[in-house]
């Protein structure tokens, strides 16, 4: 059985049929199912961590309250946003909630129906190396990053820097580019660092996918919010 349209204009297929001429045409929807079909065996897990993350709870309500409307603006209007191909991309030290920010937008384009994978940097480059085992596999995977609604990419720098690593880093970034697919992404390098770490090249097409980066500052809000242990190792009311 057919998924139900989500624009309520077929019957679930993916096509609409003109009674007139009896020919068959594509359904707004029919672009969102190819996405979702190539999107299969790609990472879309929310981390647990993070599945209950809201703009109205901590550590959301702690950061920066300009920065979170703009988030915000984005996760309201998410369905134009990648249709368009916008993304957004958040810069800042370790726990200053870059990635509570990003997943928050990843939950909203699952929520509205629209494919999306998730991979911290370091993970979806080892998925890749494994993929070239053949030819043909590394060019279904590569279309199948490049053909998801929306692609989040946590801790971009984080991984070795080598020829091959900002290549493949390029070749996914522009793939999509090209493809005007959005992509989410954080990273802890500081705008001095970007080029050197992740490229020009890669650096200049995340600008035009995602615009300027969101620079997020503050104190690290994982140990703010560690629970604190009292004597004996228990936690402290």
């Amino acid at each position: 059985m057919s998924d139900l349209c989500p624009f309520d204009l077929c019957d679930g297929s993916g096509f609409r049929v003109d009674a007139d001429t009896n020919t068959a045409y594509d359904c707004r929807c029919r672009a969102q199912r190819v996405s979702r079909a190539k999107a299969r065996n790609l990472s879309a897990v929310i981390p647990r961590r993070y599945r209950d993350v809201a703009f109205e709870r901590p550590p959301v309500t702690d950061i920066n309250s300009a920065i979170v409307q703009t988030v915000r603006r984005y996760v309201n209007t998410i369905d134009d946003q990648l249709d368009a191909g916008r993304g957004l991309w958040f810069m800042g030290h370790v726990g200053t909630g870059k990635t509570t920010l990003a997943m928050l937008v990843s939950k909203a384009a699952s929520d509205a129906g629209r494919s999306v994978a998730i991979y911290s940097l370091p993970r979806l480059l080892s998925l890749l190396r494994d993929s070239m085992d053949s030819e043909e596999g590394m060019l279904d995977f590569m279309d199948r990053l490049t053909a998801v609604d929306l692609l989040h990419l946590d801790d971009l720098g984080a991984e070795n820097q080598t020829d091959w690593v900002l290549e493949q880093l390029y070749s996914i970034v522009n793939s999509r580019y090209e493809a005007e697919r959005a992509i989410i992404a954080t990273t802890n390098l500081m705008p001095d660092e970007l080029s050197e770490r992740l490229g020009a090249r890669t650096v200049s097409r995340l600008v035009e996918i995602c615009g300027d980066p969101i620079t997020l500052t503050g104190a690290d809000k994982r140990l703010e919010y560690r629970p604190k242990l009292a004597v004996g190792g228990e936690p402290a009311g």
